[in-house]
């Protein structure tokens, strides 16, 4: 057993060792990376994978379109009044796009902090019902909400404000 032990810790060195070194390139070498980290669940690999793989956020004249290059947005096959629920495209880089979903797996989990984001897709989750497609279905929809969210925050410089759509409504009402 001891063999197994010293090759696990070894392991645990050197992600410790890797993580650290994204970190330094993503503060030295891509600032903005650290206007993405804003989100809780969004950590310097996804951070920096996003804008890799964008480049430059001016190539999007709308965040939502961020959505479809990443392949996040539904295929659509549409004969007269049929409209079928298709798959998503999977079009665009599919590594960010598996990022993308793990984080939106956190954002909706037992430890996901309480923001706009994370009460958007429970609520689409629940309109889905209990079953696993609803739970995929709402991880996706809300992996498309935080490529535009980031896409968003990246190009305007925002500070993210997590409960922004509850503040509203709150002053809406009182």
């Amino acid at each position: 057993m001891q063999p197994v032990l010293e090759t696990i810790a070894h392991l645990s060195r050197q992600i410790r060792f890797f993580d650290k070194q994204i970190d330094k390139t993503c503060q030295e070498a891509y600032p903005e990376t650290a206007l993405l980290r804003q989100i809780q669940g969004v950590g310097p690999v996804t951070a920096l994978a996003f804008r890799l793989v964008l480049d430059e956020p001016a190539r999007f004249k709308e965040s939502r379109s961020v959505g479809a290059y990443l392949g996040l947005t539904r295929r659509r096959s549409d004969s007269g009044d049929f409209e079928p629920e298709l798959r998503i495209t999977k079009l665009g880089d599919k590594l960010l796009r598996s990022l993308l979903t793990q984080s939106a797996q956190y954002i909706l989990g037992a430890f996901g902090p309480d923001t706009d984001l994370r009460r958007w897709g429970l609520a689409y989750w629940r309109r889905g019902g209990s079953s696993k497609k609803a739970k995929k279905k709402a991880v996706v929809a809300v992996a498309r909400r935080l490529a535009v969210l980031l896409h968003r925050l990246w190009v305007t410089g925002d500070v993210y404000e997590p409960l922004r759509n509850s503040k509203k409504l709150g002053a809406a009402v009182a």
